[in-house]
């Protein structure tokens, strides 16, 4: 058996023997319901005496103040600081700076994905503890101990693995609610994939991002998620788009925060979303989150699979219902070319990425045949 591990200081990938262990991580609490923003500070002033705060420009005219005035009732200073957009590793180096210079003891990130990985990985090289307040549910981001690391241009290039979870995740679901409900449809894109690539990886005996084998309770979680997003998904994004919040979208954003979160990290990645990160070499795809190439990604696996007809009609109805890409023009691929999904293909099946984790062998050409039949049937299915 092999283990993935990672020298931290080098942010490389590394390989070593391994002896099958389960492994189940989870961050250390998990704060969720309308309002909890306001409660912030409380939750967590005393944890550090300067906090280092990594919001976006946005999300600082939206919540800002909320923020602010939580930790006024505690000894806590707070650095307010703008990202740049991308979890690169100059972004984290310039911010381990700037934490560095400030003697800030505590790193909160408020936002989405790429926000939550950067503080994760700039509160580790600054050993403190780290904080997740997510404003949108678009990815299964804020509860994990892994980083994923982009190019200052936005294409993937290394998973970090990091050696413990946040200690606290506050989710805040007025703020979630009064999102787009685009980002909320994208995170139940990421959610789908849980599933299925932890199934996939049960049957592999592949090494989680936990460091282990899966447990019966992290599979229980990850098959709970989907069974979640197919029995809510619909009615929270009718909800959603009446800026509703109800008992189900309170469900499907736990769902695509924390049993996704605990589900795809220690149960596995394979090969959904390596079909996303081969998908990140496409400058037309930059504008697509996550979560949308992650649910695309799911019906290329289902094919790889050759899963029953049910099954995938069923997935990739559920995706057009809610409103997530079944095509790869839906994914801004206006012309369709061979090498275009070649490329994808190739970056997919890179010998460091989660396709591996399949129970069967993965090629560059059978990725693209998978590729190109998922689009055909997604055509289909729209009636195209």
């Amino acid at each position: 058996m092999i283990e993935v591990f990672v020298n931290f200081d080098k942010m490389k990938v590394t390989k070593r023997r391994y002896i099958m262990t389960k492994k189940l991580i989870s961050p250390a609490k998990y704060i969720q319901g309308p309002g909890e923003l306001k409660k912030l500070g409380e939750h967590v002033g005393a944890m550090g005496k300067k906090a280092l705060i990594l919001i976006s420009q946005g999300g600082y005219k939206r919540i800002g103040k909320i923020v602010e005035d939580s930790f006024k009732e505690t000894s806590c200073e707070i650095l307010f600081d703008y990202f740049n957009g991308e979890c690169s590793k100059n972004e984290i180096n310039r911010l381990v700076q700037l934490a560095n210079d400030n003697n800030c003891d505590m790193v909160i990130g408020i936002g989405g994905g790429k926000i939550f990985d950067t503080a994760k990985a700039v509160a580790h090289y600054v050993k403190s503890p780290v904080v997740i307040c997510p404003t949108i549910a678009s990815t299964d981001a804020p509860c994990s101990a892994l980083s994923v690391i982009y190019s200052d241009e936005g294409v993937f290039e290394e998973y970090f693995f990091l050696p413990k979870n946040p200690d606290v995740v506050l989710v805040d679901t007025q703020v979630i609610a009064d999102s787009p409900v685009r980002l909320t449809v994208a995170g139940i894109g990421d959610a789908l994939a849980t599933y299925f690539e932890a199934r996939a990886c049960v049957q592999s005996q592949a090494t989680t991002c936990a460091g282990g084998t899966a447990t019966n309770a992290a599979y229980a979680l990850a098959k709970l998620c989907f069974e979640t997003l197919m029995e809510e998904g619909v009615k929270a994004k009718v909800a959603l788009e009446a800026k509703a919040l109800t008992p189900a979208v309170e469900k499907i954003i736990e769902a695509n925060t924390l049993l996704s979160g605990i589900g795809f990290e220690s149960c596995g990645l394979a090969g959904a979303h390596a079909i996303h990160n081969g998908f990140t070499v496409l400058e037309e795809c930059h504008s697509m989150y996550h979560g949308e190439k992650v649910a695309f990604g799911t019906i290329v696996q289902l094919v790889l699979e050759n899963v029953p007809a049910e099954e995938l009609e069923e997935i990739i109805e559920f995706c057009i219902e809610v409103g997530l890409p079944v095509t790869l023009k839906q994914l801004g691929i206006e012309e369709v070319t061979k090498e275009k999904i070649m490329a994808v293909a190739k970056a997919a099946c890179d010998p460091s990425d989660t396709l591996h984790n399949m129970p069967f062998e993965v090629t560059p050409e059978s990725t693209y045949a998978a590729i190109m039949a998922a689009d055909a049937y997604g055509r289909y299915y729209l009636g195209e």
